[in-house]
């Protein structure tokens, strides 16, 4: 299956040759569907916080802020913007010189708007020689679209999201990297005035990351009083996963064994090498104007508190438990904290008592701990809060994809049609253990949540594989908590013209 030639790609990789196998077993096998006991709603897995909760919250995360902790924001970066701009490449490759099409009309009606727009404006000068409402008058459309996505203009279509012009400002224009560096600022400096952000970023716009950090930093720094350490990841060779042939079989391209990233589930990687008390998960597009940040920040640091109280009360109980062996009286209060706080539910926890109910419950608390802010379901793409079935016959609060259910079981998909929230990737994660060692965060990935998905490589078909997903699979063996966050504090942007919406103005 192997031949003598792989070898050499694998040790560049760092990809031992049962994993190959481990994955091309997968391909043969799928990967077994979750099974849903409900979707997480606010009468079961998904907490609402009364206004004194989340007052009580907020000071426990300032409290939290005077101590001395590491804390880290955690922003994956890496995806390229082309699928922003899907809709005007359609318009460059179509037969139409002129807008026809509702999303093409759109972005032309008011490209004044886009913060973008001088930037544009000006290389259409250079270029061409005439400004956007020139090249517009002389219905000149797919040069002004040329000149925003390719190489010889702004290259926005190559570039990723974070490095895009995203917000208008009076003195200034921001990318996303610089509304995570404000909004960083605002909820996760601590008592040292220092600012922790890590952005994960592809090999090939590294050097692009790291030029427009050091071009903005000194003035972000002045202007929010503190200091930034910026650090970037790139995701590891060794997490791509080996692509297959109709027949299960290594693929091969021009002979050479075709190797794909692993999907944002890698990352897991990225994330286990950062020394950390506690980690902020946002994704890179999910920004907005400093005008409307006041619910980002508020609901950021109360999901922060919320970590830290759980955290310091599971850390009370293993503390406890280190000691001997406790009453049952106090077991089963530990018991009820353990299904009620941290939505551990074990059907058959009654039969169980003494030194066995003690050890489950060690083993239950010992664990990397997740708040997850869920927003009420309008319609937008993400995965779903539910309460699944474990392997160990445990129930516990899961984000999943639709990929993990079995869509074709008419009791399953009536239970994910009943989802009322979905997963934004507002995360707060605490990922060392009582006595202050990190957890290693790849002994709690479930491997048997990956996916599977067909692509094609020159015209041939090929199975791709998924890493068990960053928020997913990868974080399965976590203490997972839900808290509902308002619907403002997600402002996705995943076409160009969602910078239109009064949420990015």
């Amino acid at each position: 299956m192997l031949q003598p030639s792989d070898y050499s790609v694998l040790k560049q990789k760092s990809i031992s040759e049962s994993q190959v196998m481990d994955q091309l077993h997968a391909f043969a096998t799928g990967f077994p569907m979750l099974k849903i006991m409900s979707p997480a709603n606010p009468s079961l897995g998904i907490l609402q916080c009364t206004p004194d909760e989340l007052t009580a919250y907020l000071n426990y995360w300032d409290a939290y802020l005077e101590k001395d902790k590491t804390i880290i924001k955690f922003v994956p970066a890496s995806g390229a913007a082309s699928r922003m701009f899907k809709d005007l490449f359609e318009f460059l490759d179509g037969d139409s010189e002129t807008p026809e099409k509702k999303a093409e009309k759109e972005f032309f009606e008011n490209i004044v708007n886009f913060a973008f727009y001088d930037a544009l404006n000006a290389n259409c000068l250079t270029v061409e020689g005439k400004d956007i409402p020139a090249l517009m008058k002389e219905q000149r459309f797919k040069v002004i679209v040329d000149l925003l996505l390719n190489n010889k203009g702004l290259n926005y279509g190559s570039l990723p999201k974070g490095l895009l012009l995203f917000h208008s400002y009076a003195d200034e224009r921001r990318t996303p990297v610089q509304e995570h560096l404000a909004e960083g600022a605002l909820y996760a400096m601590n008592k040292d005035k220092v600012v922790n952000i890590h952005f994960t970023v592809s090999a090939e716009h590294r050097k692009l990351f790291e030029s427009h950090v050091n071009e903005i930093m000194t003035a972000y720094a002045e202007k929010f009083n503190t200091t930034f350490q910026l650090t970037f990841s790139e995701q590891k060779l060794s997490t791509d996963t080996i692509a297959a042939d109709e027949n299960n079989l290594p693929f091969r391209d021009k002979g050479e064994l075709l190797f794909r990233p692993g999907g944002h589930g890698a990352l897991i990687e990225n994330l286990n090498d950062l020394d950390a008390d506690v980690i902020f998960i946002k994704n890179i597009d999910n920004v907005v104007p400093d005008a409307l940040k006041e619910p980002t920040i508020i609901y950021k640091k109360m999901i922060a508190g919320l970590l830290v109280k759980l955290q310091q009360e599971t850390y009370d109980y293993l503390e406890e438990m280190e000691e001997g062996l406790l009453s049952e009286e106090r077991l089963w209060q530990i018991a009820d904290f353990c299904e009620h706080k941290l939505n551990n539910i074990h059907p058959g926890i009654a039969d169980i008592q003494g030194p066995e109910l003690q050890e489950y419950l060690y083993e239950k608390l010992n664990r990397p701990i997740r708040i997850c802010g869920m927003v009420k379901n309008t319609g937008e793409p993400g995965g779903g809060p539910f309460l699944t079935v474990n392997q160990d016959g445990t129930i516990s609060t899961q984000i999943l994809e639709s990929s993990q259910i079995d869509i074709n079981d008419p009791v399953e998909k009536e239970k994910m049609m009943q989802s009322t929230h979905f997963n934004p990737v507002d995360l707060v994660c605490g990922v060392k253990n009582y006595k202050g060692d990190k957890f290693d965060l790849i002994n709690h990935v479930d491997k048997n949540t990956g996916f599977i998905s067909l692509k094609s490589k020159n015209g041939k078909a090929l199975k791709a594989l998924e890493l068990p997903g960053l928020w997913n699979g990868a974080m399965s063996d976590w203490n997972t908590v839900f808290v509902e966050v308002p619907i403002t504090t997600f402002n996705p942007v995943k076409t160009v013209n969602d910078l239109l919406r009064v949420e990015h103005q």
